[in-house]
């Protein structure tokens, strides 16, 4: 372990500072979906099914787009069909491609849950910055998250098995 290259003062405070904030604005959404019975991950699948054509994408697409294992987003589209929020059906082209459908009372949950998560979202974080701001966070999060889904990163640790899509105009937050 002697070779490690160790975090300079500026590294170390900026690790901290970003460890700190997404741990605190991860508890704060989490809250908040929790009046409404959703966790974080349960909210992002609702919100890609929103803005995907016919409200429906192939699983392995939406555990990509999630950032996900397949079991992982089997297991969380599991207890949105217990609640009716979302239903799984055969792709029509291909008897092995599963689609996740959000239906109507998915949609009607995300109307009454998103105004609160936007809220939180927009209090604890969007606001506070300026629209530079937003932009240089843009770039960094995204370049951080094209390392960790390149070959290179993956080798670093345990694979990711999503690449990030383009930031979209969500009108639901994430």
């Amino acid at each position: 372990m002697t070779d490690a290259q160790w975090l300079s003062k500026t590294e170390t405070d900026a690790w901290t500072a970003y460890v700190a904030a997404t741990h605190l604005l991860e508890r704060r959404v989490e809250e908040q979906l929790k009046a409404s019975g959703l966790t974080h991950a349960q909210y992002e699948i609702l919100t890609k099914l929103s803005v995907s054509t016919g409200r429906r994408l192939r699983m392995t697409e939406l555990a990509r787009q999630v950032v996900v294992s397949k079991s992982g987003i089997t297991y969380q589209i599991r207890q949105l069909e217990k609640r009716g929020l979302v239903e799984r059906t055969t792709h029509p082209s291909d008897d092995r491609g599963v689609l996740a459908v959000l239906t109507e009372e998915g949609v009607r949950c995300l109307e009454r849950t998103s105004p609160g998560h936007v809220a939180v979202v927009r209090a604890c974080l969007i606001d506070r910055l300026t629209p530079d701001e937003l932009q240089i966070m843009t770039r960094i999060m995204t370049k951080a998250a094209e390392a960790m889904t390149s070959a290179a990163g993956r080798r670093l640790g345990a694979p990711i098995p999503a690449r990030p899509t383009e930031p979209s105009s969500l009108t639901w937050g994430g």
